[in-house]
């Protein structure tokens, strides 16, 4: 079984693992024969229900990163949350669905990029994202079309730039319920001839929440 981990700045899926916690319970993901891929609480667990929402914040130390490939020059985030509804949860080891329907980015900040002094905002567009976990090892993910514009800072204004990616791949681990990306490409979409003409994506979501309506007003 595996857990489910929301991801990133246009990415990722989420895992679910933990004990159910006031109003949040934690899932997992499974690949015990006739569970569902992703449960409640452990593997093996109460299947997820089609619906549910499941919530993700970066994993505690890990940071977002956006930086050209090779190099550490880019954009980085110290906090990133997602959302995703499940639309499909099937048994072990079949493909969970799921719909990226948020992900914020905040205390961001810009390093080594020509022109830039700094980052005004980080924000994903066109979602709902379609994504894919696997209920069989090593339970991969895979997010698709996702999109993530930069407001850059500059000496003379602001420019935005739009990077796209057909697919993102990561990897789920019930250790510690996380969703990991690892330098994941984005190309340029569209933006102002100063933007970096290529990006790579990294950051570990978890651990991965189921929300709870109504229960101390939610989260």
């Amino acid at each position: 079984m595996r857990k489910h981990l929301l991801l990133a700045t246009a990415l990722g899926t989420m895992m679910l693992g933990v004990l159910p916690i006031a109003t949040v319970a934690a899932a997992t993901h499974s690949t015990a024969k006739k569970s569902a891929v992703l449960t409640v609480g452990k593997a093996g667990g109460k299947a997820v229900k089609r619906g549910a929402i499941l919530k993700a914040s970066l994993a505690k130390g890990p940071t977002a990163k956006l930086v050209q490939p090779g190099t550490t020059n880019g954009v980085t985030c110290k906090r990133s949350s997602v959302t995703d509804r499940v639309t499909r949860n099937p048994p072990s080891p079949g493909l969970a669905r799921e719909l990226l329907t948020k992900q914020t980015f905040d205390k961001c900040s810009s390093s080594g990029i020509a022109g830039v002094t700094g980052v005004k905002s980080v924000a994903v567009v066109g979602t709902p994202y379609r994504t894919t976990i696997s209920g069989a090892g090593p339970h991969p993910i895979v997010l698709f079309k996702a999109r993530t514009r930069l407001t850059l800072k500059t000496v003379i204004g602001t420019i935005d730039c739009t990077f796209a990616a057909a697919k993102l791949k990561g990897t789920a681990s019930n250790v510690g319920n996380v969703d990991i990306f690892k330098d994941q490409n984005f190309h340029l979409l569209s933006g102002s001839a100063a933007c970096p003409k290529s990006g790579s994506f990294s950051a570990t979501f978890g651990p991965v929440t189921r929300w709870v309506p109504g229960l101390y007003g939610g989260l």
